[in-house]
Protein backbone atom coordinates (compact mmCIF):
# COMPACT_ATOMS: atom_id res chain seq x y z
CA UNK A 1 0.00 0.00 0.00
CA UNK A 2 2.88 2.30 0.93
CA UNK A 3 3.95 2.47 -3.18
CA UNK A 4 0.53 3.97 -3.73
CA UNK A 5 0.26 6.77 -1.15
CA UNK A 6 1.17 9.49 -2.70
CA UNK A 7 -1.95 8.69 -5.50
CA UNK A 8 -3.64 8.01 -2.36
CA UNK A 9 -2.97 11.73 -0.90
CA UNK A 10 -3.52 13.04 -4.27
CA UNK A 11 -7.16 11.81 -4.17
CA UNK A 12 -7.61 13.06 -0.76
CA UNK A 13 -6.70 16.55 -1.34
CA UNK A 14 -8.69 16.70 -4.93
CA UNK A 15 -11.68 15.70 -3.09
CA UNK A 16 -10.92 17.77 -0.18
CA UNK A 17 -11.06 20.71 -2.12
CA UNK A 18 -14.35 19.86 -3.74
CA UNK A 19 -15.59 19.33 -0.63
CA UNK A 20 -15.02 22.74 0.62
CA UNK A 21 -16.37 24.12 -3.08
CA UNK A 22 -19.45 23.09 -1.95
CA UNK A 23 -19.56 24.01 1.62
CA UNK A 24 -18.48 27.44 0.05
CA UNK A 25 -20.83 27.84 -2.62
CA UNK A 26 -23.76 25.89 -0.69
CA UNK A 27 -23.94 28.67 1.87
CA UNK A 28 -24.08 31.31 -0.56
CA UNK A 29 -26.69 29.89 -2.23
CA UNK A 30 -28.23 29.98 1.86
CA UNK A 31 -27.53 33.93 1.33
CA UNK A 32 -29.33 34.30 -2.01
CA UNK A 33 -32.16 32.08 -0.96
CA UNK A 34 -32.57 33.91 2.39
CA UNK A 35 -32.79 37.01 0.41
CA UNK A 36 -35.18 35.92 -2.35
CA UNK A 37 -37.36 35.54 0.61
CA UNK A 38 -37.91 39.60 0.77
CA UNK A 39 -38.58 39.60 -3.06
CA UNK A 40 -42.05 40.85 -4.11
CA UNK A 41 -43.77 38.07 -6.20
CA UNK A 42 -43.44 36.39 -8.62
CA UNK A 43 -39.55 37.15 -8.70
CA UNK A 44 -39.80 35.70 -5.13
CA UNK A 45 -41.05 32.08 -6.66
CA UNK A 46 -38.73 32.04 -9.55
CA UNK A 47 -35.59 32.64 -7.56
CA UNK A 48 -36.28 30.25 -4.72
CA UNK A 49 -37.09 27.62 -7.19
CA UNK A 50 -34.14 28.34 -9.07
CA UNK A 51 -31.84 28.16 -6.14
CA UNK A 52 -33.80 25.23 -4.68
CA UNK A 53 -32.69 23.34 -8.03
CA UNK A 54 -28.72 24.71 -8.21
CA UNK A 55 -28.55 23.80 -3.87
CA UNK A 56 -29.98 20.53 -4.72
CA UNK A 57 -27.50 19.41 -7.65
CA UNK A 58 -24.79 20.95 -5.60
CA UNK A 59 -25.02 19.45 -2.14
CA UNK A 60 -26.01 15.66 -4.26
CA UNK A 61 -23.48 16.21 -6.96
CA UNK A 62 -20.46 17.49 -5.55
CA UNK A 63 -20.71 18.37 -1.58
CA UNK A 64 -21.79 15.21 -0.12
CA UNK A 65 -19.80 12.78 -2.87
CA UNK A 66 -16.77 14.66 -2.22
CA UNK A 67 -16.89 14.58 1.38
CA UNK A 68 -17.33 10.53 1.45
CA UNK A 69 -14.56 10.64 -1.21
CA UNK A 70 -12.35 12.89 1.35
CA UNK A 71 -13.13 10.63 4.23
CA UNK A 72 -12.31 7.16 2.44
CA UNK A 73 -9.12 8.22 1.19
CA UNK A 74 -8.02 9.97 4.83
CA UNK A 75 -8.92 6.64 6.51
CA UNK A 76 -6.97 4.82 3.45
CA UNK A 77 -4.31 6.72 4.14
CA UNK A 78 -4.50 7.12 8.40
CA UNK A 79 -5.01 2.88 8.44
CA UNK A 80 -3.80 1.53 5.46
CA UNK A 81 -0.10 2.93 5.30
CA UNK A 82 2.76 3.03 7.26
CA UNK A 83 3.34 7.18 7.42
CA UNK A 84 -0.06 6.99 8.54
CA UNK A 85 -0.09 5.00 11.10
CA UNK A 86 3.33 7.19 12.38
CA UNK A 87 1.11 10.44 11.56
CA UNK A 88 -1.47 9.46 14.46
CA UNK A 89 0.95 9.02 17.19
CA UNK A 90 1.63 12.68 16.45
CA UNK A 91 0.24 15.83 18.48
CA UNK A 92 -0.59 17.91 15.35
CA UNK A 93 -2.52 15.41 13.64
CA UNK A 94 -4.83 14.55 16.45
CA UNK A 95 -5.75 18.65 16.90
CA UNK A 96 -5.85 18.27 12.66
CA UNK A 97 -8.58 15.19 13.28
CA UNK A 98 -10.41 17.38 16.27
CA UNK A 99 -10.92 19.91 13.20
CA UNK A 100 -11.74 17.72 10.80
CA UNK A 101 -14.76 16.87 13.20
CA UNK A 102 -15.83 20.24 13.70
CA UNK A 103 -15.88 20.05 9.90
CA UNK A 104 -17.90 16.86 10.03
CA UNK A 105 -20.51 18.99 12.30
CA UNK A 106 -20.02 22.17 10.51
CA UNK A 107 -21.28 19.97 7.24
CA UNK A 108 -24.49 18.65 8.77
CA UNK A 109 -25.30 21.49 9.74
CA UNK A 110 -25.56 22.87 6.56
CA UNK A 111 -27.42 19.65 5.87
CA UNK A 112 -30.22 20.74 8.13
CA UNK A 113 -30.28 24.02 6.57
CA UNK A 114 -30.24 22.77 3.12
CA UNK A 115 -33.17 20.59 4.03
CA UNK A 116 -35.24 23.56 5.65
CA UNK A 117 -34.46 25.39 2.53
CA UNK A 118 -35.61 23.34 0.36
CA UNK A 119 -38.93 23.00 2.28
CA UNK A 120 -38.68 26.43 1.29
CA UNK A 121 -38.13 27.26 5.67
CA UNK A 122 -36.23 30.22 5.92
CA UNK A 123 -34.94 30.38 9.81
CA UNK A 124 -32.12 32.48 9.52
CA UNK A 125 -30.91 36.09 7.85
CA UNK A 126 -28.64 36.55 5.19
CA UNK A 127 -26.33 37.90 7.55
CA UNK A 128 -25.92 34.90 9.74
CA UNK A 129 -25.55 32.75 6.66
CA UNK A 130 -22.55 35.29 5.62
CA UNK A 131 -21.15 35.20 8.91
CA UNK A 132 -21.87 30.88 9.06
CA UNK A 133 -19.74 31.01 5.81
CA UNK A 134 -16.48 32.33 7.81
CA UNK A 135 -16.84 29.12 10.23
CA UNK A 136 -15.76 26.80 7.21
CA UNK A 137 -12.67 29.18 6.25
CA UNK A 138 -11.74 28.92 10.06
CA UNK A 139 -11.56 25.38 9.90
CA UNK A 140 -9.93 25.10 6.39
CA UNK A 141 -6.96 27.89 7.66
CA UNK A 142 -6.68 25.95 10.88
CA UNK A 143 -6.41 22.33 8.74
CA UNK A 144 -3.89 23.54 6.40
CA UNK A 145 -1.49 25.78 9.10
CA UNK A 146 -1.55 22.16 11.18
CA UNK A 147 -0.66 19.96 7.75
CA UNK A 148 1.95 22.18 6.59
CA UNK A 149 3.69 23.37 9.71
CA UNK A 150 2.60 20.22 11.32
CA UNK A 151 2.94 22.01 14.88
CA UNK A 152 -0.02 21.49 17.35
CA UNK A 153 0.77 25.16 18.46
CA UNK A 154 2.03 27.21 16.03
CA UNK A 155 -1.05 26.43 13.38
CA UNK A 156 -3.09 29.16 16.52
CA UNK A 157 -1.19 32.28 15.04
CA UNK A 158 -2.91 31.76 11.48
CA UNK A 159 -6.28 30.80 12.69
CA UNK A 160 -6.13 33.93 15.06
CA UNK A 161 -5.05 35.76 12.15
CA UNK A 162 -8.25 34.54 9.89
CA UNK A 163 -10.47 34.94 12.86
CA UNK A 164 -9.05 39.07 13.16
CA UNK A 165 -9.16 39.00 9.38
CA UNK A 166 -12.87 37.64 9.36
CA UNK A 167 -13.75 40.25 12.02
CA UNK A 168 -12.76 42.87 9.86
CA UNK A 169 -14.53 41.98 7.00
CA UNK A 170 -17.62 40.96 9.02
CA UNK A 171 -17.51 44.95 10.18
CA UNK A 172 -16.58 45.80 6.72
CA UNK A 173 -19.49 44.55 5.47
CA UNK A 174 -21.93 46.07 7.91
CA UNK A 175 -20.38 49.17 7.49
CA UNK A 176 -21.28 48.89 3.44
CA UNK A 177 -24.89 47.55 4.49
CA UNK A 178 -25.17 50.54 6.89
CA UNK A 179 -24.06 52.41 3.58
CA UNK A 180 -26.25 50.84 1.64
CA UNK A 181 -29.40 51.38 3.46
CA UNK A 182 -28.50 55.09 3.31
CA UNK A 183 -28.33 55.52 -0.07
CA UNK A 184 -31.65 53.63 -0.88
CA UNK A 185 -33.73 56.34 1.85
Amino acid sequence: MDEYYNYIKSLHLIFVITWFAGLFYIVRLFVYHAEAKAKPQPEQDILVKQYQLMSYRLWYIITWPSAVLASIFAFWMLFGTTMGNAWLKMPWMHVKLGFVFLLYLYHLKCHQIFVQLQRNEVKHSSSFFRLWNEGATLILFAVVFLVILKDAFNWIYGVIGIFLFSIILMLGYKFYKKVREKNQS
